[in-house]
């Protein structure tokens, strides 16, 4: 009787994880990737053929931790359309926004893709920098450029193009986002009863609010005092 029991939590186990697996594998919700774009001029671009900046923050897909109890599948993060794309037996879909899939762990190198409702115009996937009592997130964003035809005979096309913009930071605390934070007064406007500590640290630490290494040094001191 033992050994029946046993074996049917095995099978119930099994096909529990079976379950999540094919969830992902069958991208419940997910849709497949066109990986081009309809110009305004009747042409369709694929990506290769657009000028300037990869919209793919790592062409190429690296395995990634997308939920609890879900196997590793292979992304990459399109930063044009704010989309995690994932392949599957050669074919790729996107991850569908979901809070189940809200975390993505890649592996290697390692970086951490969260969404998040920040309600504003970069709702959506961030990098985390920062993770603790106060959350540091970077935002990168690729603009498409549509192609503009030659105004005569005389003149040029100018070609279609991706340019990566500057990106952006949102500090996360107990009150809320801190959006693109800009000088000392955003930050210590924020946090009145550590003004004395920032104002100090602030003399002693040349911040460059652009740059990540300066921002993660910047939330770490938030989170140490």
């Amino acid at each position: 009787m033992r050994k029946i029991v046993l074996t049917a939590l095995a099978i119930c186990f099994s096909f529990s994880f079976a379950q999540n697996t094919l969830s992902v594998n069958g991208a419940t919700g997910a849709q497949s990737v066109f990986d081009g774009i309809n110009s305004t001029t009747g042409k369709t671009f694929k990506y290769d053929e657009i000028a300037g900046d990869s919209p793919y923050i790592g062409k190429e897909f690296s395995d990634a931790k997308i939920a609890v109890n879900y196997e590793q599948i292979p992304i990459r993060y399109n930063s044009y359309t704010d989309e995690i794309e994932f392949k599957k037996n050669g074919n790729v879909q996107v991850l569908p926004k979901t809070t189940d899939f809200s975390r993505i762990e890649v592996l290697s190198p390692r970086q951490v893709i969260v969404l998040l409702d920040t309600s504003d115009n970069l709702n959506g996937y961030f990098f985390e920098l920062i993770n603790g009592k106060n959350n540091l997130y970077k935002k990168i964003k690729t603009k498409f450029t549509d192609v503009v035809p030659a105004a005569n005979s005389y003149a040029s096309e100018r070609p279609a193009n991706f340019r990566t913009l500057p990106p952006v930071y949102y500090i996360k605390t107990q009150n809320g986002f801190i959006k693109k934070p800009k000088n000392q007064k955003d930050i210590i406007n924020q946090f009145p009863d550590k003004k004395d500590s920032l104002t100090t640290f602030f003399k002693s630490n040349k911040i460059k609010f652009d740059k990540d290494e300066d921002l993660i040094k910047l939330v770490t001191f938030l989170n140490e005092n």
